[in-house]
């Protein structure tokens, strides 16, 4: 098969590679119809994330077609079309049990943090991931889920990581009718969390980015007050000019380990990895919320040392809510927005490629080039 292989920082091929067997009598194997590569997939890209490998193939959103399950497979059968999350997970342990499934104990060797995700480096379990024509998917009975007949497969393909993610920061900001929200980031992930902010209640919402397409997207799409923080000398003094000088109720970080807007934090971190993060989204998130708010980190750090503000969070008495994403969990009521028109995920995608293409792919998505959002994979054979 096809397959996209990491050969170092900023270094992609399309390579061939056998396709996966079943190893597991709980494994299936799909065949990648979409893929997708998200904005967390870029920390990997830039060597951001530490142990991921040459001969890696990234990709943790995907949909495709099952062309073999292993013999305790129960809930697929080959020809079935499905929607994997992102996690893997075993749906038993201490923390499955809980609905923690981006925490699972079982899938991963290094699960004192993360649980396993697809094509995400062996700090989460070092499963290949579905930017290939063909996927091994273990605990099938478990993540996969049948796409439903009415929703279309770009809906789907957003509904494995960046839309329930988007929804699950809105979640962890425990919104209130009526607060005010910021949302640090308007990519692909801080688009949906905008969104998703007026489902939980939000009165206002608040988009900050400095990419202008973006925030206009941002206006479009989520219907949120934007502000481009190159324009301001400081953009937390902005935030509390605009919230009556007291702070947001919410501040939702949506950047992740390659924020910009502070040279010196983002040298340390995603040029010379002295950090597990460049925490300028993350500081700008604690010093705009009100004290007595509640911050959400959705953004993806490595997990090493992070020069946060934990200081002016703790005297704020700021509650901070932070997790991988359990994607399943969100499932049930985010297909029902999408149902119902609530949701449109597909509406963020703004470019496809074919897999052979996917070195240029990244480019584009890296240096942000083309009014690049979200950019879809099309492996040849789907």
């Amino acid at each position: 098969m096809l397959a996209m292989v990491y050969r170092g920082p900023y270094k992609l091929r399309v390579e061939e590679k056998d396709i996966p067997s079943i190893e597991h009598p709980n494994d299936a194997i799909v065949q990648v119809q979409l893929a997708a590569i998200c904005g967390s997939d870029l920390h990997l890209y830039h060597g951001m994330m530490p142990d991921t490998r040459v001969g890696h193939t990234f990709g943790h959103e995907f949909i495709g077609k099952v062309v073999d399950v292993g013999s305790s497979v129960e809930n697929l059968r080959a020809g079935d079309r499905v929607m994997v999350p992102f996690n893997i997970f075993c749906g038993t342990c201490y923390f499955c049990a809980r609905g923690l499934y981006s925490n699972c104990h079982n899938v991963n060797p290094n699960a004192t943090a993360v649980g396993g995700i697809y094509g995400y480096s062996h700090t989460c379990g070092g499963y290949d991931g579905g930017q290939a024509e063909f996927v091994r998917v273990p605990l099938a009975d478990v993540g996969p889920t049948k796409i439903p007949d009415w929703m279309s497969d770009e809906d789907a393909v957003l509904l494995t990581d960046v839309c329930p993610t988007g929804y699950f920061g809105a979640q962890l900001g425990e919104i209130s009718e009526g607060d005010t929200v910021i949302v640090f980031g308007a990519g692909a992930v801080g688009l949906m969390a905008a969104a998703s902010s007026w489902l939980m209640g939000a009165g206002r919402v608040i988009v900050v980015d400095h990419l202008n397409y973006r925030l206009e997207k941002a206006q479009t799409f989520a219907h949120a007050e934007t502000y481009n923080f190159t324009e301001y000398d400081d953009i937390v003094v902005e935030m509390k000019k605009a919230t009556d000088y007291l702070g947001a109720d919410v501040a939702i970080d949506a950047v992740g380990a390659e924020a910009d807007g502070n040279l010196l934090q983002h040298v340390t971190a995603a040029k010379l990895k002295l950090q597990g993060g460049s925490p300028v989204a993350l500081n700008w998130a604690l010093d705009s919320v009100r004290k007595g708010g509640t911050v959400a980190v959705v953004g993806a750090y490595g997990p090493m040392f992070s020069a946060v503000k934990f200081g002016d969070a703790m005297n704020k008495g700021i509650t901070i809510n932070t997790n991988q994403c359990p994607v399943k969990r969100q499932w049930p009521r985010l297909f029902e927005h999408v149902r119902n028109g609530y949701l449109k995920p597909s509406e963020i995608v703004t470019h496809r490629f074919p897999l052979e293409e996917i070195s240029d792919a990244y480019h584009v998505m890296s240096a942000k080039l083309d009014g690049v959002i979200k950019p879809l994979v099309v492996p040849s054979l789907a």
